[in-house]
């Protein structure tokens, strides 16, 4: 026995240890406590609702494995999804065609990836804190969008572009689909390119990072380029998925997102991290949303247990490095 968990161990690498103990607590807690959790309807609810919190996480996860990280994930997103509606509507709105789309999704993506690539240059020339520099690109991005759409909503989308939104395929959701790509794109980036590589040594060490002569500038600015390119992909999502955009939506998700990457085992300070325990964790904290709200819990509460969820991450992993340490001493 202890062979197959010392080899299931060093299959899944140690970071799965604790998402699959929270996934495996919540699934037993909300299946003895919540009617109807092991449903059909559950777990397509989650597979629906997963994908838009995800991929922001995804473009989260980047910047924090740098050591560093993008609060304007949020408005990113929204603001790349205003773009894709602005596109539709100067096409006839819900009767735009498939052009229309491919053109605002390009523009749209394109609108991410220069807020990103903004702050990564902002960061990299600068060595300004990223902290700052992403919430001045959040102020920023939220006063423009504020004053575009006057504080109101867009919608009237075409209805092929509504199914990418509620589609399926084989029985599985389009948007969770195009979420599994992107983590998959993602875990190749981390894994099997030269970017991946750099994207750790920079968060363990920048400065020997750059001694040792990599592009450490290049590196952050294409870090953060991908991070809103991929914050444009939610939003074409989220717009899908609401038949609206504005540009205050979803800013709950911005604590999501940390606390997904956290528990899915990235040093906050960076340089550690994968994306499968991140995939595990973002979806415990979408089965515990739904498990609260089959117990008649609000969002607002879901909310406040994600906070106290973050806090309770950071108290067990300090006990689990403290542990680490007293028995390497003793050792």
């Amino acid at each position: 026995m202890t062979v197959l968990i010392d080899r299931a161990r060093n299959a899944l690498g140690p970071e799965l240890a604790g998402p699959l103990a929270a996934f495996v607590a919540v699934m037993v807690v909300f299946g003895f406590a919540a009617p109807n959790f092991f449903s059909r309807a559950t777990f397509g609810s989650v597979a629906f609702q997963l994908p838009e919190l995800g991929l922001l996480t995804l473009a989260m996860l980047l910047p924090i494995l740098t050591g560093g990280l993008n609060l304007a994930i949020t408005f990113t997103a929204n603001m790349a999804g205003l773009t894709l509606a602005w596109v539709l509507q100067s096409q006839g709105g819900v009767d735009a065609g498939i052009g229309a789309f491919v053109l605002g999704s390009i523009l749209a993506i394109a609108v991410g990836a220069l807020s990103g690539l903004i702050m990564g240059l902002v960061i990299a020339y600068t060595k300004a804190h990223p902290i700052l520099v992403s919430l001045s690109m959040m102020i920023f991005l939220r006063g423009l969008g504020e004053f575009l759409t006057r504080g109101g909503d867009v919608s009237g989308i075409p209805g092929f572009f509504a199914a990418i939104g509620y589609g399926s395929i084989f029985g599985i959701p389009v948007p969770l689909l195009i979420f599994i790509a992107c983590v998959l794109i993602w875990q190749v980036l981390l894994t099997r390119m030269k970017l991946g590589f750099n994207t750790y040594m920079i968060g363990s060490n920048i400065e020997a990072t750059r001694y040792s002569g990599i592009n450490t500038r290049k590196v952050q600015v294409l870090v953060y380029t991908l991070s809103g390119a991929m914050c444009a992909v939610a939003g074409i999502i989220m717009l899908a998925r609401f038949n609206s955009v504005r540009v205050g939506h979803g800013e709950s998700y911005l604590l999501i997102t940390v606390l997904a990457c956290f528990l899915g085992g990235v040093n906050p300070f960076g340089g550690f991290g994968r994306v499968i325990p991140v995939f595990v964790a973002l979806v415990v904290l979408q089965l515990l949303s739904s498990g609260l709200n089959l117990m008649g819990a609000n969002q607002h509460l879901a909310t406040a247990v994600w906070g106290i969820l973050m806090i309770t991450v950071m108290i067990l992993r300090w006990l689990a490095g403290r542990l680490k340490f007293l028995n390497t001493k003793r050792g």
